[in-house]
């Protein structure tokens, strides 16, 4: 769960570090209200959950009424990375002399969490780290003894050399590691953290991105949950024990496993397709959740058809087809569209409409063409002179005869196969060259 600037400023106040009042505004009558009781000049600030807020003019610098209007007005109307603005944070702009980066994060290449910091603050860390390596400093910091504050202090005096400012800075470091710890935080940032012309020192900008994996534990962060701009299907989907993400592409995604699920979308990318989320029904045999994540999928208007890959070491493969036997009875389904590549023929699927029984189902969905590439692997090995089986129903190992594929097989048409069908190349004499199961 990644918080907005003005939640993690509300943390870090929390913690008594030096964060600028500031003012949350949902429309033009709020700035109204909030531009009553504050001195100019004032920065009004985009609130929404990426970066890049600077570079798409989503901070501006107001000098006096008319201009904060103007200007919160034409950010509370943009977007930001197709994300609409729909609050602006409004707090009194503070004269910067020098800006710093200060942030910590876990390192898993040493299991350690790491300070980074940088006297070139205010801009993204990650140009920096490309175009200016030197400027960025890491601090590895054990995880038994956390950190210390002599550490706390080398490390604000690698900032500054004035003492005064360089004590106020490790008070902050140590603040900011405890609001990490605190929050079991995936990163804890300030960007900048500034010194005015008046020698303060002030954390300007605020990020914090937690473990959701750790919000059990952590209940006091579900408060800062802001629905506005969380996906309510994303949201949804966690109440059901299905991890969601939406992405742009048109091919829906049911899978089981996350690791299952990367490599289907990575087939699909591989012949030219694009994934239009990754959907993880996990192992739990609940049909429900099949139901859901099935509405889940076709609420996305782009969604052009849907892949269905689902293994069956993990999950029921009977409850997931009870689970779509109730959402094809109770969902409007127009984006399934068989389509026979080899013999140009659409397969009949307004019998989905009608399904009554499990084995219907199982019948239609189980059924996989193979395409050109394997096809191709085929007639390889015939030319070779191989054999190629194909069994039914794991019929190797129950007894079940195998078709067998000879020399002069017309391989132009396609061949068809049922889920748990084994493909097998051999040689003559028997001897196992490769075996493909579907």
């Amino acid at each position: 769960m990644k918080l907005l600037e003005y939640q993690a400023k509300e943390i870090f106040k929390n913690y008594q570090m030096p964060v600028p009042d500031g003012f949350v505004c949902k429309s033009i009558e709020d700035v109204e209200n909030v531009l009553k009781s504050i001195k100019f000049p004032i920065v009004i600030k985009a609130q929404v959950p990426v970066g890049g807020r600077g570079k798409a003019g989503g901070v501006k610098i107001a000098m006096n009424y008319e201009e904060a209007i103007e200007k919160s007005k034409a950010i509370l109307n943009m977007k930001i990375k197709s994300i609409p603005v729909k609050k602006i944070l409004i707090s009194h702009a503070v004269n910067i002399k020098k800006e710093f980066y200060l942030g910590i994060t876990l390192d898993r290449k040493i299991n350690k969490n790491v300070i980074i910091t940088s006297k070139e603050g205010g801009v993204d860390i990650e140009e920096v780290a490309k175009t200016n390596p030197s400027a960025i400093l890491k601090y590895e910091i054990d995880p038994f003894l956390g950190l210390r504050d002599y550490e706390a202090r080398e490390i604000a005096y690698n900032l500054t050399d004035d003492k005064t400012i360089a004590m106020e800075i490790s008070k902050i470091i140590k603040k900011l590691y405890q609001v990490y710890i605190d929050c079991e935080a995936q990163l804890a940032e300030i960007n900048p953290l500034v010194i005015d012309d008046e020698n303060k020192v002030w954390v300007i900008d605020a990020k914090i991105l937690t473990d959701d994996n750790a919000l059990f534990r952590r209940n006091f962060l579900e408060n800062y949950r802001d629905l506005d701009y969380e996906n309510p299907y994303e949201i949804m989907t966690k109440e059901y024990g299905l991890s969601f993400i939406k992405l742009d592409g048109n091919i829906g995604n049911m899978v089981n496993g996350a690791g299952l699920a990367m490599a289907t979308m990575d087939v699909i990318k591989y012949y030219g397709g694009e994934p239009a989320n990754f959907l993880d029904v996990g192992g739990s045999s609940n049909p429900l959740k099949t139901k859901k994540a099935m509405e889940i999928i076709l609420s996305d208007k782009n969604v052009k058809s849907i892949f269905i890959n689902i293994f069956g070491g993990i999950t029921r493969t009977d409850d997931i087809a009870q689970g779509l036997i109730s959402a094809f009875k109770e969902i409007e389904i127009n984006v399934i569209n068989f389509i026979d590549e080899f013999l140009h023929q659409k397969a009949d699927i307004e019998s989905l409409r009608d399904i009554k029984s499990l084995d219907t189902i199982l019948k239609l969905i189980n059924v996989i063409l193979i395409d050109s590439k394997i096809i191709s692997v085929i007639e390889r090995y015939l030319k070779k002179n191989y054999i190629v089986f194909i069994t039914t129903d794991h019929g190797w190992i129950i007894g079940k005869k195998p078709i067998a594929i000879s020399g002069g097989k017309d391989l132009s048409e396609g061949l068809r196969f049922k889920f748990g069908d084994s493909l097998r190349f051999m040689s003559k004499d028997g001897y196992l060259i490769k075996n493909l199961i579907f």
